[in-house]
Protein backbone atom coordinates (compact mmCIF):
# COMPACT_ATOMS: atom_id res chain seq x y z
CA UNK A 1 0.00 0.00 0.00
CA UNK A 2 1.26 3.68 -0.80
CA UNK A 3 2.34 5.93 2.23
CA UNK A 4 -0.32 7.77 3.38
CA UNK A 5 -1.01 11.56 2.43
CA UNK A 6 0.36 13.65 5.66
CA UNK A 7 -1.69 16.72 7.12
CA UNK A 8 1.15 19.27 5.65
CA UNK A 9 1.24 19.86 2.09
CA UNK A 10 3.04 17.22 0.17
CA UNK A 11 3.73 16.70 -3.34
CA UNK A 12 2.45 13.72 -5.22
CA UNK A 13 -0.57 13.88 -3.53
CA UNK A 14 -4.66 13.45 -5.77
CA UNK A 15 -8.08 12.99 -4.33
CA UNK A 16 -10.46 11.71 -6.33
CA UNK A 17 -14.30 11.56 -5.70
CA UNK A 18 -16.29 9.01 -7.13
CA UNK A 19 -19.91 8.67 -7.32
CA UNK A 20 -19.73 4.89 -8.69
CA UNK A 21 -17.41 2.04 -7.54
CA UNK A 22 -14.91 2.24 -10.05
CA UNK A 23 -13.72 -1.30 -9.23
CA UNK A 24 -14.13 -4.13 -10.53
CA UNK A 25 -14.77 -2.13 -13.93
CA UNK A 26 -18.07 -3.40 -15.54
CA UNK A 27 -20.31 -0.56 -16.78
CA UNK A 28 -19.76 2.69 -18.44
CA UNK A 29 -18.96 4.85 -15.38
CA UNK A 30 -17.08 2.60 -13.48
CA UNK A 31 -15.00 1.74 -17.03
CA UNK A 32 -14.08 5.81 -17.22
CA UNK A 33 -13.42 6.47 -13.72
CA UNK A 34 -11.21 3.19 -13.57
CA UNK A 35 -9.11 4.19 -16.54
CA UNK A 36 -8.32 7.64 -14.90
CA UNK A 37 -7.49 5.95 -11.61
CA UNK A 38 -5.38 3.67 -13.39
CA UNK A 39 -3.58 6.37 -14.70
CA UNK A 40 -3.35 8.53 -12.17
CA UNK A 41 -1.91 5.79 -9.11
CA UNK A 42 0.79 5.29 -11.11
CA UNK A 43 2.03 8.57 -10.85
CA UNK A 44 0.70 9.99 -7.58
CA UNK A 45 -0.36 8.82 -4.51
CA UNK A 46 -4.60 8.74 -4.53
CA UNK A 47 -6.65 9.59 -1.73
CA UNK A 48 -10.07 8.25 -2.68
CA UNK A 49 -13.76 9.05 -2.06
CA UNK A 50 -16.47 6.70 -3.21
CA UNK A 51 -20.25 6.77 -2.64
CA UNK A 52 -21.98 3.69 -1.60
CA UNK A 53 -26.04 2.81 -2.63
CA UNK A 54 -27.57 0.77 -0.07
CA UNK A 55 -26.90 -2.89 -0.05
CA UNK A 56 -23.65 -2.62 -2.21
CA UNK A 57 -20.81 -4.25 -0.98
CA UNK A 58 -18.01 -2.41 0.02
CA UNK A 59 -16.18 -0.94 -2.55
CA UNK A 60 -12.87 -0.91 -0.86
CA UNK A 61 -12.66 -4.94 -0.85
CA UNK A 62 -12.23 -4.71 -4.77
CA UNK A 63 -9.44 -2.09 -5.18
CA UNK A 64 -6.45 -2.91 -6.64
CA UNK A 65 -4.04 -4.20 -4.18
CA UNK A 66 -1.40 -0.51 -4.18
CA UNK A 67 -1.86 3.33 -5.29
CA UNK A 68 -4.90 4.39 -2.99
CA UNK A 69 -3.74 5.70 0.35
CA UNK A 70 -6.92 6.53 2.00
CA UNK A 71 -10.39 5.83 1.17
CA UNK A 72 -13.49 7.21 2.71
CA UNK A 73 -17.02 5.36 1.59
CA UNK A 74 -20.18 7.33 1.72
CA UNK A 75 -23.28 5.41 2.57
CA UNK A 76 -26.13 7.21 0.30
CA UNK A 77 -29.28 6.77 2.22
CA UNK A 78 -32.05 4.00 0.72
CA UNK A 79 -34.89 4.96 -1.17
CA UNK A 80 -37.29 2.45 -2.69
CA UNK A 81 -36.92 1.67 -6.32
CA UNK A 82 -40.26 0.10 -7.31
CA UNK A 83 -42.01 2.28 -10.04
CA UNK A 84 -44.53 4.23 -7.73
CA UNK A 85 -41.78 5.52 -5.51
CA UNK A 86 -39.51 6.46 -8.34
CA UNK A 87 -42.31 8.42 -9.50
CA UNK A 88 -43.15 10.09 -6.73
CA UNK A 89 -39.53 11.03 -5.79
CA UNK A 90 -38.64 12.18 -9.34
CA UNK A 91 -41.77 14.71 -9.47
CA UNK A 92 -40.89 16.29 -5.86
CA UNK A 93 -37.08 16.90 -7.63
CA UNK A 94 -39.28 18.40 -10.68
CA UNK A 95 -41.07 20.52 -8.69
CA UNK A 96 -38.28 21.60 -6.76
CA UNK A 97 -35.80 22.26 -9.31
CA UNK A 98 -33.16 19.11 -8.08
CA UNK A 99 -31.93 17.17 -11.04
CA UNK A 100 -32.35 13.24 -9.90
CA UNK A 101 -28.59 12.12 -9.63
CA UNK A 102 -27.11 15.85 -8.20
CA UNK A 103 -30.17 15.42 -5.68
CA UNK A 104 -29.23 12.05 -5.17
CA UNK A 105 -25.31 12.67 -4.02
CA UNK A 106 -26.23 16.33 -2.77
CA UNK A 107 -25.79 16.72 1.44
CA UNK A 108 -22.31 15.28 2.32
CA UNK A 109 -20.65 18.33 2.55
CA UNK A 110 -19.56 18.73 5.87
CA UNK A 111 -18.56 14.70 5.62
CA UNK A 112 -16.54 15.55 2.80
CA UNK A 113 -14.67 18.40 4.53
CA UNK A 114 -14.02 16.57 8.05
CA UNK A 115 -12.25 13.49 6.21
CA UNK A 116 -10.02 15.96 4.25
CA UNK A 117 -9.00 17.87 7.56
CA UNK A 118 -6.37 19.84 6.71
CA UNK A 119 -4.50 17.87 3.76
CA UNK A 120 -3.41 19.72 0.70
CA UNK A 121 -3.55 17.57 -2.95
CA UNK A 122 -1.69 18.46 -6.51
CA UNK A 123 -4.70 17.62 -8.27
CA UNK A 124 -8.32 16.69 -7.43
CA UNK A 125 -10.76 15.22 -9.44
CA UNK A 126 -14.28 15.08 -9.22
CA UNK A 127 -15.80 12.54 -11.13
CA UNK A 128 -19.60 13.03 -13.20
CA UNK A 129 -21.26 16.33 -12.93
CA UNK A 130 -23.48 15.35 -10.36
CA UNK A 131 -21.11 15.68 -7.65
CA UNK A 132 -19.59 18.87 -9.43
CA UNK A 133 -21.08 20.97 -6.36
CA UNK A 134 -18.57 20.03 -4.26
CA UNK A 135 -15.76 22.31 -5.68
CA UNK A 136 -16.54 24.63 -2.99
CA UNK A 137 -15.60 21.85 -0.24
CA UNK A 138 -11.98 20.60 -2.78
CA UNK A 139 -11.17 23.95 -4.19
CA UNK A 140 -8.98 25.05 -0.68
CA UNK A 141 -7.74 22.24 -0.71
CA UNK A 142 -6.16 21.39 -4.11
CA UNK A 143 -3.73 23.40 -6.13
CA UNK A 144 -5.77 21.92 -9.30
CA UNK A 145 -9.59 21.10 -9.46
CA UNK A 146 -10.85 18.97 -11.98
CA UNK A 147 -13.83 17.71 -13.70
CA UNK A 148 -14.65 14.46 -15.47
CA UNK A 149 -17.67 14.85 -17.26
CA UNK A 150 -19.00 11.67 -18.52
CA UNK A 151 -21.75 13.09 -19.91
CA UNK A 152 -22.95 16.75 -20.95
CA UNK A 153 -26.28 16.10 -18.66
CA UNK A 154 -28.22 18.88 -19.92
CA UNK A 155 -27.32 17.91 -23.65
CA UNK A 156 -28.96 14.48 -22.47
CA UNK A 157 -32.16 15.54 -20.73
CA UNK A 158 -32.66 17.29 -24.00
CA UNK A 159 -32.63 14.65 -25.98
CA UNK A 160 -34.57 12.35 -23.75
CA UNK A 161 -37.09 15.12 -23.35
CA UNK A 162 -37.83 14.85 -26.98
CA UNK A 163 -37.38 11.02 -27.56
CA UNK A 164 -39.25 9.61 -24.52
CA UNK A 165 -42.98 9.30 -24.56
CA UNK A 166 -45.15 12.42 -24.38
CA UNK A 167 -45.80 12.03 -20.40
CA UNK A 168 -42.20 12.38 -19.76
CA UNK A 169 -40.78 14.87 -21.98
CA UNK A 170 -42.06 17.87 -19.78
CA UNK A 171 -40.12 16.22 -16.83
CA UNK A 172 -36.83 15.92 -19.04
CA UNK A 173 -37.16 19.26 -20.26
CA UNK A 174 -37.63 20.73 -16.79
CA UNK A 175 -34.37 18.74 -15.51
CA UNK A 176 -32.63 20.30 -19.10
CA UNK A 177 -33.07 23.54 -17.92
CA UNK A 178 -32.36 23.00 -14.24
CA UNK A 179 -28.93 21.41 -15.55
CA UNK A 180 -27.99 24.10 -17.79
CA UNK A 181 -28.36 26.59 -15.56
CA UNK A 182 -26.31 24.18 -13.14
CA UNK A 183 -23.67 24.08 -15.54
CA UNK A 184 -23.24 27.67 -16.00
CA UNK A 185 -22.78 28.14 -12.61
CA UNK A 186 -20.45 25.79 -11.71
CA UNK A 187 -18.66 25.00 -14.90
CA UNK A 188 -16.30 27.96 -14.07
CA UNK A 189 -15.28 26.57 -10.72
CA UNK A 190 -12.79 23.87 -12.37
CA UNK A 191 -9.05 24.07 -13.96
CA UNK A 192 -9.59 21.68 -16.60
CA UNK A 193 -13.12 19.88 -17.70
CA UNK A 194 -12.38 16.46 -19.35
CA UNK A 195 -15.20 15.07 -21.79
CA UNK A 196 -15.41 12.15 -23.64
CA UNK A 197 -15.48 13.46 -27.22
CA UNK A 198 -14.51 16.74 -29.61
CA UNK A 199 -19.21 17.22 -29.59
CA UNK A 200 -19.02 17.54 -25.66
CA UNK A 201 -16.32 19.51 -26.13
CA UNK A 202 -18.29 22.23 -28.01
CA UNK A 203 -20.85 21.70 -25.59
CA UNK A 204 -18.96 22.94 -22.78
CA UNK A 205 -17.66 25.88 -24.60
CA UNK A 206 -21.17 26.93 -25.70
CA UNK A 207 -21.96 26.92 -21.47
CA UNK A 208 -18.75 28.26 -20.32
CA UNK A 209 -16.34 30.04 -23.08
CA UNK A 210 -13.87 30.54 -20.88
CA UNK A 211 -13.73 26.43 -20.15
CA UNK A 212 -10.48 24.62 -20.20
CA UNK A 213 -11.56 21.67 -22.15
CA UNK A 214 -10.01 18.90 -22.88
CA UNK A 215 -11.31 15.62 -24.78
CA UNK A 216 -10.51 12.33 -22.76
CA UNK A 217 -11.91 9.72 -24.49
CA UNK A 218 -14.08 6.45 -22.89
CA UNK A 219 -11.34 3.66 -23.30
CA UNK A 220 -11.09 0.02 -22.63
CA UNK A 221 -7.99 -1.45 -21.41
CA UNK A 222 -6.56 -4.11 -24.31
CA UNK A 223 -7.91 -7.66 -24.49
CA UNK A 224 -7.24 -10.73 -27.30
CA UNK A 225 -10.49 -11.44 -29.07
CA UNK A 226 -12.66 -13.93 -27.27
CA UNK A 227 -12.59 -17.27 -28.85
CA UNK A 228 -16.21 -17.59 -28.99
CA UNK A 229 -18.45 -18.87 -31.86
CA UNK A 230 -20.88 -17.24 -33.44
CA UNK A 231 -24.60 -17.88 -32.53
CA UNK A 232 -28.10 -16.82 -33.93
CA UNK A 233 -28.11 -13.64 -31.98
CA UNK A 234 -28.33 -10.03 -32.19
CA UNK A 235 -27.70 -8.59 -28.70
CA UNK A 236 -27.78 -5.08 -26.96
CA UNK A 237 -26.17 -4.53 -23.09
CA UNK A 238 -26.08 -2.26 -21.11
CA UNK A 239 -27.60 -0.45 -17.57
CA UNK A 240 -31.01 -1.46 -18.31
CA UNK A 241 -32.19 1.40 -15.82
CA UNK A 242 -30.19 4.14 -17.46
CA UNK A 243 -32.85 5.54 -19.18
CA UNK A 244 -31.68 5.89 -22.76
CA UNK A 245 -30.51 2.05 -22.65
CA UNK A 246 -34.87 1.71 -21.88
CA UNK A 247 -35.90 3.93 -24.42
CA UNK A 248 -32.86 2.41 -26.60
CA UNK A 249 -34.88 -1.39 -25.96
CA UNK A 250 -38.20 0.32 -26.07
CA UNK A 251 -37.70 0.89 -30.00
CA UNK A 252 -35.63 -2.06 -30.86
CA UNK A 253 -38.49 -4.06 -29.47
CA UNK A 254 -41.89 -1.90 -30.90
CA UNK A 255 -40.08 -1.00 -34.09
CA UNK A 256 -37.07 -3.45 -34.86
CA UNK A 257 -38.06 -6.63 -33.80
CA UNK A 258 -40.54 -7.88 -35.56
CA UNK A 259 -39.23 -6.91 -38.79
CA UNK A 260 -35.84 -9.21 -37.67
CA UNK A 261 -38.70 -11.83 -36.06
CA UNK A 262 -40.33 -12.48 -39.02
CA UNK A 263 -37.71 -13.03 -41.47
CA UNK A 264 -35.28 -14.86 -39.46
CA UNK A 265 -37.06 -17.62 -37.37
CA UNK A 266 -34.47 -18.59 -35.37
CA UNK A 267 -33.24 -15.03 -34.39
CA UNK A 268 -32.85 -14.61 -31.36
CA UNK A 269 -32.33 -11.17 -29.20
CA UNK A 270 -30.28 -11.14 -26.15
CA UNK A 271 -30.65 -8.12 -23.68
CA UNK A 272 -27.60 -7.82 -21.69
CA UNK A 273 -26.75 -5.88 -18.38
CA UNK A 274 -27.20 -4.86 -14.57
CA UNK A 275 -31.16 -3.97 -13.85
CA UNK A 276 -32.92 -6.52 -16.04
CA UNK A 277 -36.40 -5.50 -14.54
CA UNK A 278 -36.47 -2.30 -15.21
CA UNK A 279 -37.35 -3.98 -18.91
CA UNK A 280 -38.59 -7.06 -17.59
CA UNK A 281 -42.41 -5.93 -18.42
CA UNK A 282 -41.45 -4.13 -21.66
CA UNK A 283 -39.91 -7.65 -23.03
CA UNK A 284 -42.08 -10.43 -21.47
CA UNK A 285 -44.00 -12.71 -23.64
CA UNK A 286 -41.29 -13.64 -26.43
CA UNK A 287 -39.81 -16.81 -26.11
CA UNK A 288 -36.64 -15.56 -28.32
CA UNK A 289 -36.02 -12.86 -26.48
CA UNK A 290 -33.15 -13.85 -23.40
CA UNK A 291 -33.27 -11.14 -20.72
CA UNK A 292 -29.68 -11.56 -19.54
CA UNK A 293 -28.61 -10.32 -15.86
CA UNK A 294 -25.21 -8.36 -15.31
CA UNK A 295 -22.14 -10.41 -16.98
CA UNK A 296 -18.62 -9.59 -15.41
CA UNK A 297 -17.30 -9.63 -19.01
CA UNK A 298 -19.48 -7.91 -21.54
CA UNK A 299 -16.90 -8.07 -24.43
CA UNK A 300 -16.82 -11.99 -24.29
CA UNK A 301 -20.65 -12.07 -24.11
CA UNK A 302 -21.17 -9.78 -26.51
CA UNK A 303 -18.73 -11.83 -28.98
CA UNK A 304 -21.09 -14.86 -28.48
CA UNK A 305 -23.73 -12.63 -31.16
CA UNK A 306 -23.58 -12.18 -35.19
CA UNK A 307 -24.54 -8.29 -34.49
CA UNK A 308 -24.30 -5.76 -32.16
CA UNK A 309 -27.23 -3.49 -31.94
CA UNK A 310 -27.31 0.24 -30.35
CA UNK A 311 -30.51 2.09 -31.14
CA UNK A 312 -30.07 4.66 -28.51
CA UNK A 313 -32.23 7.77 -29.68
CA UNK A 314 -30.35 9.51 -26.66
CA UNK A 315 -27.07 10.61 -24.52
CA UNK A 316 -24.42 12.13 -24.40
CA UNK A 317 -20.65 11.41 -24.29
CA UNK A 318 -19.41 7.82 -26.39
CA UNK A 319 -21.37 4.25 -25.93
CA UNK A 320 -19.03 1.71 -24.37
CA UNK A 321 -21.51 -0.86 -25.76
CA UNK A 322 -19.79 -0.33 -29.00
CA UNK A 323 -16.51 0.37 -27.63
CA UNK A 324 -16.85 -3.20 -26.20
CA UNK A 325 -18.16 -4.65 -29.41
CA UNK A 326 -15.66 -3.61 -31.30
CA UNK A 327 -13.11 -5.14 -28.65
CA UNK A 328 -15.07 -8.73 -29.59
CA UNK A 329 -14.37 -8.44 -33.41
CA UNK A 330 -18.27 -8.00 -33.92
CA UNK A 331 -19.88 -5.80 -36.45
CA UNK A 332 -22.24 -3.17 -34.97
CA UNK A 333 -25.88 -1.26 -36.30
CA UNK A 334 -26.71 1.78 -34.38
CA UNK A 335 -28.11 5.10 -34.74
CA UNK A 336 -26.17 8.15 -35.04
CA UNK A 337 -26.72 9.19 -31.85
CA UNK A 338 -25.49 5.62 -30.28
CA UNK A 339 -22.26 6.38 -32.86
CA UNK A 340 -22.02 10.11 -31.69
CA UNK A 341 -18.65 11.12 -30.55
CA UNK A 342 -16.20 7.99 -31.52
CA UNK A 343 -15.22 9.17 -35.25
CA UNK A 344 -16.29 5.85 -37.27
CA UNK A 345 -17.84 6.21 -40.65
CA UNK A 346 -20.61 4.24 -41.61
CA UNK A 347 -19.83 1.76 -44.17
CA UNK A 348 -16.24 1.39 -42.57
CA UNK A 349 -16.09 0.84 -38.82
CA UNK A 350 -20.10 0.13 -38.23
CA UNK A 351 -23.38 1.19 -40.05
CA UNK A 352 -25.76 3.59 -39.11
CA UNK A 353 -29.27 3.35 -39.26
CA UNK A 354 -31.84 5.99 -37.66
CA UNK A 355 -35.10 4.54 -38.60
CA UNK A 356 -36.48 1.18 -37.59
CA UNK A 357 -37.03 -0.06 -41.69
CA UNK A 358 -33.59 0.72 -42.33
CA UNK A 359 -32.40 -0.22 -39.27
CA UNK A 360 -33.85 -3.61 -39.47
CA UNK A 361 -32.68 -3.91 -43.14
CA UNK A 362 -28.87 -2.99 -42.19
CA UNK A 363 -28.99 -5.73 -39.51
CA UNK A 364 -30.65 -8.20 -41.87
CA UNK A 365 -27.51 -7.31 -44.37
CA UNK A 366 -25.04 -8.56 -41.93
CA UNK A 367 -27.05 -11.41 -40.60
CA UNK A 368 -26.86 -12.57 -44.39
CA UNK A 369 -23.09 -11.96 -45.58
CA UNK A 370 -20.54 -13.12 -42.84
CA UNK A 371 -17.57 -11.39 -44.93
CA UNK A 372 -18.95 -8.16 -44.66
CA UNK A 373 -19.75 -8.57 -40.43
CA UNK A 374 -16.32 -9.66 -39.94
CA UNK A 375 -14.91 -7.10 -42.07
CA UNK A 376 -16.34 -4.35 -40.34
CA UNK A 377 -15.45 -6.37 -37.11
CA UNK A 378 -12.14 -6.07 -37.47
CA UNK A 379 -12.23 -2.70 -38.75
CA UNK A 380 -14.39 -1.90 -35.45
CA UNK A 381 -11.43 -3.31 -33.38
CA UNK A 382 -8.63 -1.90 -35.21
CA UNK A 383 -10.27 1.85 -34.33
CA UNK A 384 -10.59 0.95 -30.98
CA UNK A 385 -7.37 -0.52 -29.99
CA UNK A 386 -5.93 2.62 -32.22
CA UNK A 387 -8.02 5.67 -30.47
CA UNK A 388 -10.15 3.99 -27.45
CA UNK A 389 -7.19 1.76 -25.64
CA UNK A 390 -6.26 2.70 -22.15
CA UNK A 391 -2.97 3.78 -23.09
CA UNK A 392 -4.64 5.84 -26.24
CA UNK A 393 -6.62 7.71 -23.72
CA UNK A 394 -3.54 8.44 -21.35
CA UNK A 395 -1.83 10.55 -23.83
CA UNK A 396 -4.41 12.42 -23.91
CA UNK A 397 -4.12 13.07 -19.81
CA UNK A 398 -0.44 13.55 -20.81
CA UNK A 399 -0.76 16.42 -23.02
CA UNK A 400 -3.22 17.78 -20.73
CA UNK A 401 -0.47 18.09 -17.66
CA UNK A 402 -1.65 15.66 -15.40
Amino acid sequence: MSKPCEDTPAEGCVLVLCPEAPYPPVGGGALRTASLLEYLRRRYRVDLVVFREPGEPDPRAALPDCGFSRVAVLDLPPHAHHRAARLLRNLRRMLRGRPPLNDRFDGFADSIAQWIGGRRYELAVIEHFWCAGYARILRPATRRLVLDMHNIESQLYRRLAESEPLPLRPVFRRFEGCLRRLERRWLPAFDLILVASQEDAARVRALEPEAHVRVYPNALPATPVPEVAEQEVVAFSGNLEYQPNVGAVRFFHRRIWPLLRERRPQLVWRVIGKNPQAVARELEGDPRIELVGPVEDAVSALAAARVVVVPVLAGSGTRFKILEAWAAGRAVVSTTVGAEGLGARHGEHLLLADDAAAFASAVLELLESPERRAALGRAGRELCLRSFSWPAAWRMLEEAGL
